[in-house]
C-alpha cells in the first residue's frame, strides 16, 4: 500500500468511524489511484485537469451522482491531510465544486407487497427459517442491516418483545418487536444451535457457522425478490423504508418514528411523511375517479 495512502487510513481510523464509512474512504481512493497509475503520474503530480478528467470518467461509467459526491468528499479529505502533512505543495481538488444530489423519494412496497416477499423463503429448511425469521425482524424493527447483523444474542428478549440495536458510534436504542417476528426467531432459535458449529455470539450466522456479511445478506434479500411478483427494486432499504411509511399511514407520529429509526435529525425522517400523503392522494384517486 502506498505510504500516503496507508498514513491517511490511520488518521481516520483515529476518528472512530463507522465501518461502512472507513471502507468507503478506503475503495474511493484506491480506485482513484489504480486512475492516477494509468494516467502515469503520482498522487503529488495531479493537477485540476486531471481531477476533472477522473470525475468526467466516473460518470461516463453510469456511477450514481451520490456515489461522485462521496468520491470528491474522499479525494478531498486526502489531499487536505497530505498538504497539512506538508506531503504535497498544492491541493488540485480544493476548487472542484461538488455537484447537487437530488434526492429520488426511496422505493415503498404496500403491505401485499411486503407479506408476499415475508412469505418467500421456505420455512421447511434452516436456511429458509433463518431467512424467514431476519426478514420478519428486518421489517418489524425498521432497522439497518449493519444493527440486524451485529445483533448479539443477549441483546434480543423473545419474553418482552424487543430487542437492542447499534448504530453509529454504538448508540444504543431499544426497538419494540411483533408477535409475527417473534414468532419465526422462536423457530430459528430452535435450529441455530446446528449452524453454530464456531460458537459465536452472533444471533444470524450463514449455513456455515459465521457472521453474515452484508453482501451476503443482499444477495439473500435479491434472490427472494426475483421470486416474487413484485415488479420494484427490492433491497433491504426498501423494507426499512416500507416499515417506516406503514406506520405513519397508521397513525404514528413522526418523533416515534425517528426514535425507531436512529435518525439524528428530524428532517431525515421528515421524507417519509410526504411518501404518505402522496400514497395517500394516489390511494384516494384510485377509488373515487370514475375512469382510474
Amino acid at each position: 500500500m502506498d505510504i500516503f495512502l496507508e498514513r491517511f487510513l490511520e488518521d481516520i481510523k483515529r476518528k472512530k468511524l463507522s465501518y461502512n464509512t472507513f471502507d468507503a474512504y478506503r475503495r474511493d481512493i484506491e480506485r482513484f489511484y489504480k486512475y492516477v497509475d494509468k494516467r502515469n503520474l503520482t498522487i503529488s503530480s495531479v493537477d485540476d485537469e486531471v481531477i476533472r478528467e477522473y470525475f468526467q470518467e466516473l460518470s461516463k461509467k453510469n456511477m450514481a451522482n451520490s456515489s461522485i459526491v462521496r468520491n470528491i468528499i474522499s479525494i478531498r479529505n486526502f489531499y487536505k491531510f497530505l498538504l497539512k502533512n506538508k506531503c504535497i505543495l498544492y491541493n488540485p481538488i480544493i476548487n472542484f465544486e461538488i455537484p447537487k444530489v437530488t434526492r429520488k423519494l426511496p422505493e415503498i412496497l404496500t403491505v401485499e407487497e411486503v407479506n408476499k416477499l415475508l412469505m418467500a423463503p421456505d420455512t421447511r429448511t434452516i436456511k429458509g427459517i433463518r431467512d424467514k425469521a431476519m426478514l420478519e425482524l428486518l421489517y418489524a424493527s425498521g432497522m439497518r442491516v449493519t444493527e440486524l447483523l451485529n445483533i448479539r444474542m443477549n441483546e434480543i428478549n423473545l419474553k418482552l418483545n424487543y430487542c437492542i440495536a447499534k448504530g453509529s458510534k454504538n448508540q444504543e436504542r431499544i426497538i419494540p418487536i411483533g408477535s409475527y417476528a417473534v414468532k419465526f426467531l422462536l423457530e430459528y432459535l430452535k435450529i441455530r444451535d446446528e449452524i453454530n458449529i464456531h460458537k459465536y455470539n452472533f444471533l444470524f450466522l450463514n449455513l456455515k457457522g459465521f457472521p453474515m456479511t452484508r453482501q451476503g445478506f443482499w444477495k439473500l434479500v435479491k434472490e427472494y425478490a426475483d421470486n416474487t411478483e413484485v415488479y420494484k427494486k427490492i433491497d433491504p432499504y426498501c423494507l426499512r423504508h416500507s416499515f417506516a411509511v406503514h406506520l405513519i399511514q397508521n397513525g404514528a407520529d413522526i418523533k416515534t418514528v425517528q426514535e425507531l429509526l436512529g435518525h439524528k435529525d428530524m428532517n431525515t425522517t421528515q421524507i417519509y411523511s410526504v411518501i404518505s400523503k402522496k400514497s395517500k392522494i394516489a390511494d384516494v384517486y384510485m377509488k373515487t375517479h370514475p375512469r382510474a
